[in-house]
């Protein structure tokens, strides 16, 4: 299918790896020029440079933590006028309700909430302005099933959730669509370090633990970056202007509700 957006220019945050390296490689594919950013300069770098080889976009590296005002400034001054933003940033830590006292759930709100919101807010009225735009926030399953050992990201994640809510609608006029793509388990370092401490907890090998999770999936794999990018550039193409404000759900069925 033709996306219908070669030639756009979209920020994609956390995007070395992982589930935002899959959002850039499926923009990249469909001719989008990209603005690429990590705390990992290596990585960051690798990855840029092959998405150029292979795809012969233009793309451009900001090193910063996005999480922080000075990140977002560095993003937001290579961006310029992008007419697509993938917001995306690390979870904060699990624990139990009695762990987390008014500082976590302040770091957690700045990351997973305010963070996006603020490039959210730089971004959109020029997207009004010139007619047309696209904004993917990557959140979690967890805004549809709260999972409890991550009450500080069910929190913040719920949060802009809200705002996307009432905002996406706000703009939907003006030709900008605002949606979530909320991921389960993938094959990312994510995955590879929760199996990890599932292994170590249980004694089992990584592959029994993986194997274990698996099981819980009615899938019964794990998703992967490739797969999430595609429903991700879908989203920013010239063909879902009619889906707004709307929570997408990549998990392979493990979330088990009718709505």
């Amino acid at each position: 299918m033709e996306l219908g957006i070669a030639g756009k220019r979209a920020l994609v945050c956390a995007s070395s790896k992982g589930l935002g390296l899959g959002c850039a490689e499926a923009l990249a594919e469909a001719g989008v020029n990209l603005v690429m950013n990590a705390r990992g300069e290596e990585a960051l770098l690798a990855a840029a440079q092959t998405i150029r080889d292979t795809y012969g976009v233009e793309v451009e590296t900001v090193v910063a933590d996005v999480t922080t005002a000075e990140g977002q400034q560095k993003v937001l001054d290579a961006a310029g006028a992008a007419d697509i933003l993938v917001t995306n940033a690390g979870g904060p830590p699990p624990g139990m309700w009695s762990d987390w006292e008014r500082d976590d759930f302040i770091k957690a709100l700045d990351a997973n909430m305010l963070a996006p919101i603020a490039l959210m807010k730089a971004l959109l009225p020029g997207m009004m302005e010139r007619g047309w735009g696209r904004v993917v926030n990557i959140t979690s399953q967890s805004v549809k099933a709260p999972i409890a050992v991550l009450g500080l990201s069910n929190s913040a994640r719920a949060g802009l959730t809200g705002y996307v809510a009432g905002t996406s609608r706000q703009v939907a006029g003006s030709g900008v669509t605002i949606n979530n793509l909320l991921p389960g388990i993938h094959a990312t370092d994510r995955a590879v370090s929760l199996d990890t401490g599932v292994a170590g907890q249980k004694g089992i090998s990584i592959e029994e633990a993986r194997t274990q999770r698996e099981a819980t999936i009615p899938a019964g794999r794990y998703g992967t970056r490739q797969e999430f990018g595609a429903a991700c550039a879908f989203l920013c193409s010239q063909h879902a202007g009619f889906i707004v404000g709307q929570n997408i759900l990549l998990d392979g069925g493990a979330t088990n509700m009718t709505l």
